[in-house]
């Protein structure tokens, strides 16, 4: 059995391979039925992952290797960024990275109120109930928010929201505030998030909030979040921009991107 969970395992020959059946089948030389049901069990178990697309790595595969560099890469990144964000707002501060259909926490920087933050670094929350979450969500296509988050999405407080068509409604606000995300209540009932993600040249590659009490003015804070995540992005993926361009960027975010879709 080991040595056919290796064979399998061994024919995702790059972490963003999507195989089906048939794929594994024939790679393997393993019979279609055998296939399938070491598939079942790789996938109950974490090492895989399956999605309309098919059979990708999943969450232990990727821990283990590149995924864990690249971890560690922006939590060096974001460290100091971090720690002066929550100098500068006085609130709890996150870092959290897109796993699956949940964000999973690599840092938290915070006071006294850091107790009453129920998270944990290397914890878990449902991404379309938190800020972190959406504000990745709202730079993938939405057939890939769809495959991630399945057909039902799960309430935790009576604000949570629970509907597809409802969270690609909420993206589509994120994204014409360039990324700005907010959640008040929505995760834990007595707290509010804002929340940007870190970019990459190919999609978001974590995201930073700062928590406070539900009722926390998020909005005079949520500039300095926009900063602290684009200077991590920076530091990731340094860009070839002239001044002028990253004045001119800069002055956007800051200073209308509040206003960028009233009402919301």
């Amino acid at each position: 059995m080991v040595e056919r969970m290796t064979l399998i395992l061994d024919a995702f020959d790059r972490c963003s391979a999507r195989l089906t059946l048939e794929d594994v089948a024939r790679r393997t030389r393993l019979p279609r039925s055998t296939a399938h049901r070491i598939l079942d069990q790789l996938v109950r178990l974490d090492w895989l992952q399956h999605g309309a697309a098919g059979y990708s790595l999943g969450r232990r595969v990727l821990s283990l290797g590149s995924r864990g560099d690249a971890d560690g890469e922006l939590r060096s990144a974001a460290a100091p960024l971090l720690h002066e964000l929550q100098l500068r707002t006085g609130m709890v501060v996150h870092l959290a990275v897109l796993d699956g259909g949940e964000v999973r926490y690599l840092d938290k920087v915070g006071g006294r109120f850091a107790t009453f933050v129920p998270s944990r670094v290397g914890g878990r929350a449902p991404a379309h109930s938190t800020a972190l979450g959406k504000a990745m969500l709202a730079w993938l296509e939405p057939e890939a928010v769809d495959e991630l988050l399945g057909d039902r999405i799960g309430r935790l407080t009576d604000r949570t929201i629970a509907d597809l068509a409802a969270l690609h409604q909420e993206l589509d606000r994120i994204r014409r505030r360039r990324g700005l995300a907010f959640e008040r209540g929505e995760c834990v009932r007595s707290l509010a998030c804002a929340a940007v993600a870190v970019r990459g040249p190919e999609g978001p590659v974590g995201s930073i909030s700062v928590v406070g009490r539900v009722h926390a003015p998020l909005e005079t804070v949520a500039p300095l979040v926009v900063d602290a995540a684009r200077r991590v992005s920076d530091a990731l993926h340094p860009r070839k921009t002239r001044p002028w361009q990253m004045r001119a960027e800069r002055a956007w975010s800051l200073d209308r991107m509040l206003t960028a879709s009233a009402g919301t």
